[in-house]
């Protein structure tokens, strides 16, 4: 018969007076710095929620009355808003899943030992390094039609589109602002997978490499797993930045044929159509949808993190 001894549990250990000691002192040299980071963000937002609860004269500058949430239940019950809502999804669901798997890719590539790797990474970000506003001038050359660079090889290929006014139609245009985005933050994608991949150890290569495995395998089997907090990183980040899209649609096609975006809609509304309660209703509801959506990422993704962190250990 076997019998197991059953140690006693410890307790929680107990904090020392030096531990406390410590402990106050972080505190009060940190307070300062946290009370300011606090006034930077909650005064922007405090004003915005403030002007979103009122209703302003478009005659008269300083006239205003308070109107509630009757700003937000407009908004809600608008169709440009949903609208919006929807086109920023849609880019947003498009530009990152293509930006991670091009970044994957990128990142493997630059993980080679091959001659010219050093200049090949420098090369490979610039696109990241542009203004967003020039690399959004510089697409919208590019499909102008009869001048662009693709409309015309498209044209002399004789291949689908060479005819097309690509910002000017409903689903082109949004292909577009998808494909510039895509072209620009691509390289950020690829730079966090490359640090992920960079930690993985040679020993575990070679093991597989002894066991059989062949490369597919090994990637299938270990690469992609060992990535998951890196891709994961990487997605929170491009879909935090993606939901929150405004240059891109502004200079393309300020929000023409199916690409206004949420803060486009929130612009318009605030500064083109000067109501500054609706727009601040509008850019209240874009941040409360990021921060939803950031909740979700942290609450769900933070926890596979977490979990690949524990069976590393």
């Amino acid at each position: 018969m076997v019998t197991k001894t059953i140690s006693p549990s410890r307790g929680p250990a107990k904090t020392s007076g030096r531990d406390r000691a410590e402990r106050k002192l972080a505190f009060r040299m940190t307070a300062p710095s946290l009370v300011i980071m606090a006034l930077v963000a909650a005064v922007p937002i405090g004003y915005a929620i403030w002007l979103s609860l009122n209703q302003y004269s478009v005659r008269t500058a300083g006239l205003s009355r308070f109107v509630g949430l009757e700003n937000y239940i407009n908004a809600l019950a608008s169709q440009e808003w949903w609208a919006a809502f929807g086109q920023t999804f849609l880019f947003a669901g498009l530009s990152v899943s293509l930006e991670l798997v091009l970044g994957t890719a990128m990142a493997l590539l630059l993980n080679l030992a091959f001659k010219g790797r050093a200049v090949l990474r420098t090369v490979v970000l610039l696109p990241y390094a542009i203004i967003t506003v020039v690399s959004a001038i510089t697409w919208q050359t590019m499909f102008q039609p009869n001048m662009g660079l693709v409309t015309n090889v498209l044209s002399t290929l004789g291949l689908p589109g060479g005819d097309v006014v690509w910002l000017g139609e409903h689903g082109y245009a949004m292909a577009v602002i998808v494909m510039a985005d895509v072209w620009k933050t691509t390289p950020f994608a690829a730079l966090i997978i490359l640090a992920g991949l960079q930690v993985i150890s040679a020993e575990t290569y070679e093991a597989a490499e002894l066991d059989g495995a062949s490369k597919w395998q090994t990637f299938v089997n270990i690469t992609l797993p060992l990535l998951r907090p890196a891709i994961v990183l990487a997605a929170i980040f491009r879909t935090m930045d993606a939901l929150r899209v405004f240059d891109l649609p502004f200079v393309l096609t300020r929000g023409a044929n199916g690409t206004e975006s949420m803060s486009m809609l929130a612009y318009t509304q605030l500064r083109e159509n000067r109501l500054v309660g609706e727009g601040s209703a509008l850019s209240i509801l874009t941040f409360l949808t990021v921060m939803v959506v950031s909740v979700i990422y942290v609450r769900f993704a933070g926890g596979n993190i977490r979990d690949v962190a524990k069976e590393e250990q």
